[in-house]
């Protein structure tokens, strides 16, 4: 494999992590609160609808994106009303949402574009394309550097790069400042958070807010950066990857961006090389394209060692009297 093909394979596998470290990074932050969330694959999918639809109808990918958030951030609204104010079972709240994203989408959009369930395709003025770094054209031709300036840093959409600046970002409020610290006391020991005088309720629902919104962000990039509009089912089940991303990761951000590039760089891997032969043997196409879910299973089967989550994970908060 020569330096081009191996850049752009990286490029590749660069823009497939987007989405799930984006939502990977949206869990971190509910699930450190407390809030488990395996409904992020519906948020996701929500919001991808929501942004494909408003930026084919307005002609604004911008547009689209807000949409997406709020569409994202009105189900996070459900969950954390289930889970933290009712005390539901945050599981089940989960799952309820993918199925409630599933069955709308495909139900909004076969009745509002009559194209079975799929959104009008998007124009180049209502996508997010790509953007090319300064110097990137006159750089190409130089051994090495050229080609990983022009074709892997350079070159993505706006999307992508909001991706990556958000992971320090990420790493810096959860250690480095007084919010991070609470919201993490929350998830490990909410009762001790409470004794202080700190609302527990409003750190959940600032966590689950801030899923929201980095969902929102992550199912727009879907069908309006990776995609030029929606179909049905189109996150074919990234939230959960971004789930085993997170576990793999143990519930730290610069971790999770390793985790979801591995995953990006399986999947980017899998469409580049389809049946392609090993010592005589043709690797079916299959297996190539279940690669990433392969991945999945054996993290979630606990094969990467021992991952141990926030420890009032899961559990409703009920205030002594």
């Amino acid at each position: 494999m020569d330096i081009d093909v191996f850049v752009q394979l990286m490029g590749s596998s660069l823009r497939l992590a987007t989405p799930l470290l984006l939502a990977c990074l949206a869990g971190l932050f509910s699930e450190r609160a407390g809030i488990f969330d395996i409904g992020l694959d519906g948020k996701m999918l929500a919001a991808a609808f929501a942004a494909g639809a408003v930026a084919a109808v307005s002609g604004s990918a911008w547009l689209g994106l807000l949409a997406g958030i709020g569409a994202s951030m009105a189900l996070s609204v459900v969950h954390g009303l289930a889970s933290i104010t009712l005390r539901g079972n945050q599981l089940i709240s989960g799952v309820a949402i993918n199925f409630l994203a599933s069955g709308m989408t495909a139900l909004i959009g076969q009745n509002w574009f009559h194209q079975g369930g799929q959104t009008p395709q998007l124009t180049a003025d209502s996508r997010f394309l790509g953007i090319q770094l300064p110097f990137a054209e006159g750089l190409s031709s130089v051994p090495v550097v050229g080609p990983i300036y022009s074709n892997f840093i350079s070159g993505h959409n706006i999307l992508v790069y909001i991706a990556l600046l958000t992971v320090p970002l990420t790493w810096w409020i959860l250690f480095r400042t007084r919010f991070g610290l609470r919201l993490r006391a929350v998830g490990e020991n909410p009762g001790a958070v409470d004794t202080a005088g700190i609302s527990v309720v409003a750190q959940r629902y600032q966590a689950v807010l801030i899923c929201g919104l980095l969902c929102g962000i992550s199912g727009a990039y879907l069908s309006t950066g990776m995609s030029a509009g929606f179909v049905r089912e189109m996150t074919a089940g990234k939230g959960f990857i971004a789930l085993a991303a997170l576990i793999f990761a143990k519930w730290k951000p610069w971790p999770a961006l390793g985790a979801c590039f591995l995953f990006g760089f399986l999947e980017a891997f899998g469409i580049r090389y389809q049946g392609f032969t090993i010592a005589g043997v043709t690797v079916p196409v299959q297996f190539m394209q279940a690669l990433p879910y392969i991945l999945t299973v054996v993290i979630l089967a606990g094969f990467v060692g021992k991952a141990i989550p926030p420890r009032a994970g899961g559990q409703p908060y009920v205030k002594e009297r």
